[in-house]
């Protein structure tokens, strides 16, 4: 792996940092790690609603900036006591996407090298002692692949309870009543005892010895790439918020992949506009052509728009898109009952 220099603590600045690399990476190199922080910041899933997942306007006060990056999963909160980690490399030829566990599996090392015996449980966490203390997700474009996570080393957890509105469904069928008592930091578990308290630093410095490779700083004309697209994308409020359209109809179900939410504005017995929301992955197993675009929840949106509200029609529109790489995990056929007007 090349691994890059970037000290830089904005959001917006490092989700588009890792999207320039996976868009540019090419066939044959060796892969580019990434070790970054932010500062006080909520990172929303590519395709979850913000207002439904974050207190706006607790973090408005707070100054606790809102962003949201690309690839699926819930949101999670990042401070200066959270170390990020992005690996971004090219797939084999069968086009396959590693399991979180696999494609983790350097800093899972990293962590036991330290005394932490961390795992992977459900879909896509690191536990340590039954608590969440790293939330993992990833992407591809074509045959580039990029799987990133949140550490939480010595974050400031009860601002994470409170800016986070965490669908209570989701803890409550783990047996934990809130996101607060179900996380926890990897420092509130380090040598009990020990003179030396884990911090950042120590968790980098594990996790580069796990992972061999040359240093690279960003060339001057990859980093004006980068705010490029950060002025462009990651820092607009379209990107972050999205557009809210008066919406008639609106269904939500938790499945065992992820939460789906589904919005439909609704006149005169035809949709005008069409939302889907939740914390699920996009794109499943399949194996795309190279540089075949990704699943896009976008376009199954657009293509609901004009639809008559009804089973027949909106089945037919459902029909043309691979539903199994959209929602990643799922049951077609359930995803399509639920979707339909009489579903729920």
């Amino acid at each position: 792996m090349q691994w890059l220099i970037n000290t830089a603590t904005d959001p917006a600045f490092n989700l588009a940092l890792e999207e320039y690399y996976l868009t540019g990476i090419e066939a044959g190199h060796p892969g580019i790690a990434i070790l970054w922080q932010n500062e006080p910041t909520v990172v929303l899933g590519r395709f979850q609603n913000a207002r439904s997942e974050v207190n706006v306007e607790f973090a408005e006060k707070h100054g606790i900036r809102i962003a949201r990056r690309i690839t699926g999963g819930g949101a999670v909160y990042h401070d200066l006591g959270t170390l990020n980690y992005t690996f971004i490399h090219s797939l084999a030829k069968d086009g396959a996407i590693p399991m979180f566990r696999d494609a983790g599996r350097p800093v899972a090392h990293a962590l036991r090298d330290l005394g932490l015996p961390v795992y992977f449980s459900g879909r896509n966490d690191m536990l340590l002692s039954g608590r969440k203390v790293a939330g993992v997700a990833h992407c591809r474009k074509g045959r580039r692949y990029l799987h990133h996570g949140c550490l939480l080393v010595n974050s400031d957890l009860d601002r994470l309870g409170q800016v986070l509105r965490v669908d209570p469904e989701k803890y409550l069928s783990k047996g934990a009543p809130s996101v607060r008592s179900r996380v926890g930091n990897l420092a509130d578990s380090f040598g009990r005892g020990a003179e030396t308290a884990l911090t950042v630093d120590l968790v980098r410095e594990a996790i580069m010895s796990r992972v061999a490779g040359e240093f690279a700083a960003p060339s001057e004309a990859d980093i004006e790439a980068v705010r490029a697209l950060r002025q462009s994308k990651y820092g607009s409020r379209e990107w972050v918020f999205g557009s809210s359209p008066p919406f008639t109809e609106r269904k939500t179900k938790r499945f065992a992949w992820g939460k789906l939410e589904a919005f439909f504005a609704v006149r005169q017995g035809r949709i005008e506009s069409a939302r889907l929301y939740g914390d699920f992955f996009a794109d499943g197993e399949a194996a795309p052509a190279d540089d075949a675009p990704s699943p896009d929840i976008a376009a199954l949106e657009r293509a609901l728009a004009g639809v008559d509200y009804a089973d027949d029609a909106v089945r037919a529109a459902l029909q043309a898109f691979s539903l199994e790489r959209l929602f990643a995990g799922c049951d077609a056929g359930e995803v399509l009952a639920f979707l339909l007007p009489g579903g729920a």
